[in-house]
């Protein structure tokens, strides 16, 4: 499952390589007049498009790489100390456990904070400055990375992703309410508009 551009859904549709699709036509492209007919050929491409054939298990949901970007969204942009909202600009990749202390660059072990409360944790770990957590670190599923790093989404996509979310998620307030999702044979690709 990931995002494509309206480019990438088109070619599936040319190459017949669509097997289902979800929700209203959310893009029509326009191509040339047909000499015999006519006619203007068109081609509907749909918010969710699923393709033909198996996908590869690695690939269906691969566990999303851990930048600074994905972090500070995974976190709502919230110092996970101080609780306020900052930009991405004023966050910092804070590890719980530091690394001075054999702690990992992984996602279960970072959260975002100010460069202020991070400056005053240092490297020490939040029992030890004095500074609990107002949340748990964890690894954010692929959908739930899909959701995170795309501003654009339609309600069919979100309706499909929401459906796609892992019962264990716990952090739900900063995303969505999950609910069970299921596994098929079919790639599913959401189109970016």
């Amino acid at each position: 499952m990931d995002w494509i551009s309206w480019r990438e859904a088109a070619h599936l549709y040319a190459r017949d390589a669509v097997a289902w699709t979800l929700g209203e036509p959310c893009f029509t492209l326009r191509g040339g007049i047909n000499r015999i007919s006519g006619r203007q050929s068109l081609l509907d491409l749909h918010p969710i498009v699923a393709t033909r054939g198996q996908a590869r298990a690695c690939a269906a949901m691969p566990s999303p790489a851990l930048t600074n970007t994905a972090l500070f969204a995974r976190d709502a942009h919230l110092c996970l100390y101080c609780g306020k909202q900052f930009s991405r600009f004023q966050l910092t990749r804070d590890h719980v456990l530091p690394r001075s202390q054999g702690g990992s660059d992984i996602w279960e072990n970072v959260i975002s904070s100010c460069l202020s409360c991070n400056t005053r944790k240092g490297g020490r770990t939040p029992t030890q400055a004095n500074m609990p957590l107002l949340a748990v670190p964890f690894r954010p599923s692929w959908v739930e990375h899909l959701i995170l790093s795309n501003r654009n989404i339609l309600s069919d996509q979100m309706d499909f992703l929401r459906n796609h979310l892992p019962n264990r998620h716990p952090r739900g307030r900063f995303l969505t309410q999950t609910v069970d999702g299921s596994d098929t044979d079919e790639s599913v690709s959401l189109q970016l508009h």
